[in-house]
């Protein structure tokens, strides 16, 4: 599902909600979890699932062109997602 087939189907979903305003939802939400996400806050959502900021520590490599080359990898932060229990049960019903 593409970000224009879920405003489509919020569209269709929600009754008196044109397609316009449908993206003006979508695109709001989006905002506020990576608003929230780049104040490293996590965003919970639910029966859905939770978003957070990991931070990964700096760390040795290998140059995939030239294995015997060590490389630093710098320190960043990653966003990550974790399903909630409702979600995981969701995706393992059988129909």
């Amino acid at each position: 599902m593409t970000k224009t087939d879920l405003i489509n189907t919020v569209a269709k979903e929600v009754e008196g909600i044109t397609k316009k305003k449908a993206a003006e939802v979508v695109e709001a939400i989006f905002n506020d979890i990576y608003t929230a996400l780049q104040k490293e806050e996590k965003v919970q959502i639910v029966g859905f699932g939770t978003f957070e900021v990991q931070k990964r520590a700096a760390r040795q490599g290998r140059n995939p062109q030239d294995p015997k080359k060590v490389i630093e990898i710098p320190a960043k932060n990653v966003p990550v997602f974790r399903a909630g229990k409702a979600l995981k049960e969701a995706v393992n019903e059988k129909k």
